[in-house]
């Protein structure tokens, strides 16, 4: 073969590829420019392989990503395609780049037989292997069923869009957005592939790239005269919430302070119920595998069901990034040892002025104290049941407060709410070079 015929026959074969539509999303995903792509002429049985695979700059970053293409035997998976995704996964590993994985298949290709099960269990394996190595960000923008499912989930942020069904069901049942959203599987929900893949991109650009590198310090706006006491502490347009339709007692976002990017945990409930606590549990363990500072506001008495206290308690404790809690309200009894005390082990800990802090509920503190006095009132009271809360609002307002828990030592500061944002800028500063030594073992077994 000539080299004209040559010349002429790889130019058919890089239109052919480009044409497809995944093609287009993964130039939407990546900036302004060519990226490069990865094995683009394996091939699957007579066809290329069914997935796209490529390395390029997202927002100034180097990122990995793959993105199946539907439009080749449905996207089917294939040894050929595992073959390409395995390598962007030893890629990643070796250069420290984020990797998002684009989601939208039929399943697998049957006719390969046992070689199926090899694939997705090398790739299965690969992404585990990568975990708290790389940011992974799963983009499901169609079909994603059965271990593909699987595959996807077991990323760091699944985002699913308004047409994804993801499910580990063959049939596709149960397998709806909103369902998966409810359900706490998705973080991030998009009306469209457009919007999908923005979100994407917009985790990339606050997100550190690898377990090595320090969280992410971009450009931000200020906080709006407008904000609210959570948007007041961030700056301006840098908030994401994960999970938002999930444990809804607790909120998990990703954030920036002064352009330093934060983990923010902000109990939402007076009872910390067990969907709220494990999405809570995870966020600090996601955040911690890349060193991201562990923001806690904390305004609860109590947890709903031991198991998931154990583990968020687990969580917090075993985290060595910078942790620093603010008790913006109430903090009681476990709430307050899981999440702004020792327990916590929290760097440091701040209280707003009015905020009231107890090894127990008002009421039962009350109770011990005051001892006889407290029934002794009581039984004289014409009504009893508002005498009793008067009691208790008194003994909270003159012996529960931040001031005591300070001059006890469980407090570092008392401070006034609009003065928040000063000080987390402060004490991330501080604990910028905040290193840990851990014990010599694999992991703790208080998570699962």
């Amino acid at each position: 073969m000539s080299l004209e015929a040559k010349t002429t026959e790889l130019e058919t074969a890089r239109e052919n590829i480009a044409s497809s539509t995944v093609y287009k999303v993964l130039t939407q995903l990546f900036d302004e420019g060519a990226f490069t792509e990865i094995d683009a002429f394996a091939k699957s049985t007579s066809d290329y392989a069914e997935v796209v695979a490529g390395r390029g700059n997202v927002e100034g970053v180097g990122v990995f990503a793959f993105a199946q293409n539907s439009e080749r035997s449905g996207g089917a998976m294939s040894k050929a395609q595992a073959a390409k995704i395995k390598k962007v996964y030893e890629l990643a590993l070796k250069t420290g780049s984020p990797v998002i994985a684009i989601y939208d298949s039929i399943g697998g290709r049957i006719d390969e037989g046992s070689e199926l099960l090899s694939a997705y269990g090398d790739v299965l394996k690969y992404s585990s292997n990568l975990s708290g190595v790389v940011p992974q960000i799963s983009v499901v923008l169609g079909n994603c069923y059965g271990t593909q499912a699987l595959i996807a989930v077991n990323s760091d942020i699944v985002i699913l869009s308004e047409n994804a069904k993801l499910t580990l069901n063959t049939d596709g049942s149960e397998a709806d957005t909103k369902t998966n959203a409810e359900h706490g599987i998705a973080h991030l929900t998009a009306k469209n592939t457009a919007e999908a893949i923005e979100k994407a991109r917009r985790l990339i650009s606050i997100l550190p790239s690898n377990n090595l590198e320090y969280a992410g310090t971009s450009e931000f706006d200020e906080p709006s005269a407008q904000a609210d006491a959570l948007e007041a502490i961030a700056d301006g347009n840098s908030i994401i919430e994960l999970q938002p339709e999930y444990g809804k007692s607790m909120k998990t976002i990703l954030a920036a302070i002064e352009g330093t990017t934060v983990g923010i945990v902000k109990s939402e409930a007076r009872v910390i119920d067990s969907k709220g606590a494990s999405k809570a549990a995870r966020f600090v363990r996601f955040c911690d595998a890349f060193g991201v500072p562990i923001i806690t506001l904390v305004d609860s008495e109590r947890f709903s069901c031991i198991k998931s206290a154990a583990k968020l308690s687990s969580a917090y404790s075993e985290a060595t990034a910078p942790k620093i809690s603010v008790i913006t309200g109430n903090a009681y009894g476990a709430v307050y040892i899981a999440l702004a005390g020792t327990g916590a082990a929290a760097d440091i800990t701040y209280a707003w002025v009015d905020a009231s802090v107890s090894a127990l509920t008002p009421e039962a503190a009350a109770v011990i104290a005051l001892g006889d006095d407290f029934g002794g009132k009581l039984k004289g009271a014409a009504d009893p049941k508002a005498e009793r809360a008067k009691l208790t609002a008194q003994y909270k307002d003159e012996n529960l407060t931040a001031m005591k828990a300070a001059e006890d030592g469980y407090i570092d500061e008392i401070i006034l709410p609009e003065e928040t944002r000063a000080k987390l800028t402060s004490a991330i500063d501080m604990l910028s070079d905040k290193r840990v030594s851990t014990l010599p073992k694999k992991h703790n077994n208080l998570y699962i």
